[in-house]
């Protein structure tokens, strides 16, 4: 099987690999972090300009019509460059909830102004009490006229901080752990019904907390039937979480093998020493561990659907030991440097502990992996 990129995927790596290097140096990056929004809109109309806001989408309404390899070569260069800036949330999220579940006009209408960087979207589903469970869902919506009213509070909401419109889950019918009877709608979290609670994460990353009273609300595909697309929105942009988190894992087993060249003791390179020539090895394995269930995921994702969810869940445990293994040891080896502000060591280590969690952590996948494999 070839696994050899094609040359418009090697385009894009190389064109995000000079982005990072000449625009989004380690200085920039911090800037951008401290600054109010914690991203830069340079930055993400710059990401537009170059097409990449436009790959995953479909080319009847302006995009590259790109295929799942193509998302995870985006990741995993923003995985490498620590970018903070929303495409997990606006483009992989927001933008393929409406491209899978809107119709025509829906799509027509609001997927170009995330193509050419104007609109920032999210995807609120988490609530106080449902941890890694969407289907534990509180939030109602009340048909109103021709749209629908909706009521609740969703936490935790990647990029809300910043972003003008969400999809949100919301419970039309049913109990509140049922699966069917959730739905998806449209808000404008600029709307006077919609009370924001931002934050900064450990990772530098901004959340916030969306309040919803009686919101005005658009419904996005069929009622009650949310799930479906819900469940496949959540393993592609699982997939594209976990290249995210190899491109870190790759840096930090670069950098820690190239400090460890550096570094003298008893005026010879620590790197010489031979235990820590084995933790190297056993870094350098998780990585291409991680990164051969990924490429397994992916080709699943494109032949079988059912196979490819159970290997998400299995790429979401072994990621959860491997990455604790590449950032732990990366950590040890810098020494006290490792868990500075100052060095950027750190900083990955947080963004894979992030990673670790979203979309569900080690235990939820563990379980839900081991009652699809016994299903099989």
């Amino acid at each position: 099987m070839n696994f050899d990129f094609t040359e418009e995927q090697q385009m894009i790596r190389d064109s995000i690999a000079r982005f990072v290097q000449d625009d989004y140096d380690w200085e920039t990056r911090k800037a951008i972090v401290a600054s109010d929004k914690g991203m830069s809109d340079s930055a993400w109309q710059q990401f537009a300009e170059l097409g990449w806001l436009s790959i995953p989408f479909d080319e009847a309404v302006g995009g590259f019509g790109g295929s799942i390899v193509d998302t995870a070569v985006i990741m995993e260069e923003i995985g490498k460059g620590l970018i903070v800036e929303p495409y997990l949330a606006t483009v992989l999220l927001y933008g393929n909830l409406i491209a899978k579940a809107g119709d025509e006009a829906q799509r027509g209408a609001l997927i170009p102004s995330i193509i050419d960087g104007s609109t920032l979207g999210t995807f609120a589903y988490v609530e106080r009490q449902s941890r890694f469970e969407i289907t534990d869902c509180k939030t109602s919506a009340q048909k109103a006229g021709e749209r629908y009213s909706i009521s609740g509070e969703k936490v935790v909401v990647l990029n809300a901080t910043n972003a003008h419109k969400a999809v949100v889950l919301a419970r039309t019918s049913g109990e509140q752990f049922d699966r069917e009877g959730l739905s998806l709608f449209v808000v404008d979290l600029e709307a006077e019904e919609v009370e924001r609670f931002d934050y900064a994460m450990m990772d530098g990353q901004r959340r916030a907390n969306l309040t919803f009273t009686n919101t005005p609300g658009e419904l996005l595909g069929e009622e009650g039937k949310a799930m479906e697309t819900v469940d496949a929105v959540i393993r592609e942009a699982t997939i594209a979480i976990a290249a995210e988190a190899l491109g870190c894992m790759g840096v930090l087993n670069t950098k820690t093998l190239e400090y460890t060249k550096q570094r003298e003791q008893f005026d010879v390179s620590i790197s010489s020493f031979q235990a820590l020539k084995h933790r190297m090895v056993d870094t350098m394995m998780a990585f291409e561990q991680t990164k051969s269930l990924l490429y397994r995921a992916m080709c699943e994702f494109q032949e079988d659907l059912v196979k490819a969810d159970v290997t998400v869940h299995a790429l979401k445990v072994l990621l959860d030991r491997n990455a604790k293994l590449v950032y732990g040891e990366a950590i040890q080896l810098h020494g006290g440097m490792g868990i500075t502000d100052e060095l950027d060591i750190g900083h990955y280590a947080k963004r894979l502990m992030m990673i670790n969690t979203t979309f569900g952590d080690v235990t939820y996948h563990r379980n839900h992996y081991a009652n699809k494999s016994y299903a099989a």
